[in-house]
């Protein structure tokens, strides 16, 4: 066994080493450049998107509202890599690394946007009469026959990765949580998340839409609300984090503290590769959801859809890291969720860490839901909607044994598998990256004639 995981881990390090964190940031900064950072000047429009997205679109194909859609990808999305994952990256690489996060969150919203948008415009319809899409349809009928092998590639790596990184490890967590904060053995905890999440998935993805669309805001909510106070009581210290991180971002950090001191490259790496753990953008897994979402133009998904990543990085994860750097613990030699629940104990004592393992929950359950359809959409892809129901039962099963079991190897092989899962939808990307800039162009060059005929004030955004 110790052979398998040093090998494992070596293959680990290769395949998020630097060209695989090249090749993402690459290719987000590829598409942002090619669409001229319409992502970025579209923000309002993005958001003025979601927010419109909240009503059923009449006539247009599809399963649940946007926003429906947005909050299941978001449920995916917003996890324990909010809480754990930046704890983590500033404990390795430094304070520099939030900076790093941001970029990738940045050149992420063009990759975002992409692998959403070409999921909308390739869907299919399968044999129920329900939308289904993603990376691996978009490279069947986008890329043509000959790429078959390439989008096949992605759903076996997607379906594996779902069971490891989307399920044990998040239910892991859960059970982690409960136990130091509340006692709660891990057998009781997994036997109701199981429960949970088998009721939740017996209605499938409108039932999955229904649940992220109550939970994902509020979770969301309160952890930034939480996080602003805590920032409230340690205002003066805000802009001191601020130039830390930037000046840490370009500089080695000597050690202090507990912290073991980090170079340049270690803060790039370890800021990159948590970014992207976070908002997922580069893996594809965002338009999975998105595809089933009701909508009449591709480019309006790839709007909702870049929000995701804004959200989750931006805002909820800056959330995350100025309260560790405002609070003083991040060089306090803590690593992981421990070092999230030390920032808030230390503006909430007796009550931070309390907090944060309820905080985690929600994280982390959604998850598993946003995942479990990811995951079943995979296989779907590769078997048929006959794996429908008994893969909802493995992975409500896969639930309880996440919670009860130790999951350092379970963790590690599905890492892996991400950066396997993110090789052909970057491809992808880079061989439809045309159609993207067409279906943008005309969508925006026949929003601007709309609005003149309209009469519109030119500043005024739908």
């Amino acid at each position: 066994m110790e052979t398998l995981t040093q090998f494992i881990t070596a293959i680990n390090d290769v395949v998020w080493g630097p060209p695989m964190l090249v090749a993402i940031l690459g290719t987000g900064l590829f598409l942002q450049l090619r669409l001229k950072c319409m992502p970025l000047t579209r923000i309002p429009a993005g958001f003025a998107m979601v927010w419109r997205g909240r009503k059923a679109v009449p006539g247009a194909p599809g399963e649940i509202t946007p926003y429906a859609a947005l909050m299941t990808a978001l449920a995916a999305t917003v996890g324990t890599g909010n809480i754990a994952g930046v704890a983590t990256a500033i404990a390795i690489g430094g304070p520099g690394a939030v900076f790093w996060m941001w970029m990738t969150a940045l050149v992420g919203m063009a990759t975002k946007y992409a692998e959403v948008l070409l999921a909308v415009h390739y869907r299919e319809t399968d044999d129920r009469g329900e939308q289904v899409g993603g990376p691996m349809y978009a490279i069947k009928n986008g890329l043509g026959r000959h790429w078959r092998w390439l989008g096949a590639a992605f759903a076996i790596f997607g379906g594996l990765a779902g069971f490891g990184i989307g399920n044990m490890v998040q239910s892991n967590s859960i059970a982690g949580a409960l136990d130091g904060a509340f006692g709660i053995d891990p057998w009781i905890s997994g036997i109701v998340m199981a429960v949970c999440t088998g009721f939740v998935l017996l209605g499938g993805v409108k039932r999955i839409g229904a649940v992220a669309e109550k939970l994902v805001p509020f979770m969301c909510v309160g952890y930034v609300v939480a996080s602003l106070i805590v920032l409230g009581m340690y205002a003066d210290q805000i802009p001191g984090a601020f130039v830390l991180i930037i000046d840490s971002a370009f500089s080695p950090v000597a050690a202090t503290g507990g912290f073991a001191g980090a170079a340049v490259m270690m803060a790039i790496r370890y800021g990159v590769a948590r970014g992207i753990f976070s908002n997922e953008a580069g893996l594809g897994t965002a338009g999975i959801a998105q595809a089933a979402g009701q909508t009449k133009n591709p480019v309006e998904s790839g709007l909702v859809g870049m929000m995701g990543t804004f959200i989750d990085t931006i805002i909820v994860c800056t959330m995350t890291a100025l309260v560790l750097i405002v609070t003083g613990v991040w060089n306090g030699g803590l690593k992981g969720a421990a070092l999230t629940a030390a920032g808030f104990d230390a503006a909430f004592p007796g009550f931070g860490g309390q907090f944060l393992a309820i905080a985690i929950t929600i994280f982390a359950f959604t998850t598993i839901l946003g995942w479990a359809y990811y995951g079943e959409k995979c296989w779907e892809y590769l078997i048929g909607t006959s794996v429908e129901a008994p893969y909802r039962v493995v992975w409500t099963l896969f639930v309880l044994v996440g919670a009860v079991t130790q999951l350092d190897f379970v963790w590690l092989v599905a890492d892996t598998l991400n950066a396997f899962m993110a090789l052909p939808n970057l491809i992808s990307l880079l061989l439809l990256s045309p159609v993207v800039v067409r279906l943008t162009r005309e969508y925006w060059a026949n929003y601007e004639r709309d609005r003149k005929r309209a009469g519109t004030p030119a500043g005024q955004r739908s």
